[in-house]
């Protein structure tokens, strides 16, 4: 519930340059993600979001789980939560 209350990041990075949006039909949760990469690393990150309190406090964590990771492993930790969500088998040493 922390994350929810206070979430992480929850900002527009200054330096951001690249950008995502994510938006759920059913439930009507959207997410815009803003990663500022450098030399390959994700330098810093950010989230806006409008939605419920699983949906913000798993931004968080993301969030704080990818900062300072290289693209490369920032997808991993990506799909092996996708995997955790979607209820697929996942690598929970991934996901740290």
């Amino acid at each position: 519930m922390d994350h929810n209350r206070r979430p992480r990041n929850f900002r527009k990075p200054e330096d951001a340059n690249r950008q995502a949006e994510g938006y759920n039909p059913l439930c009507g949760d959207q997410i815009t993600l803003y990663l500022a990469v450098a030399d390959d690393k994700i330098a810093d990150v950010g989230f806006q979001a409008q939605g419920c309190a699983i949906s913000k406090a798993s931004a968080s964590m993301m969030t704080e789980s990818v900062k300072g990771l290289s693209l490369e492993d920032a997808e991993k930790v990506f799909k092996e939560f996708r995997s955790m969500i979607t209820l697929e088998d996942f690598d929970p040493d991934v996901l740290g």
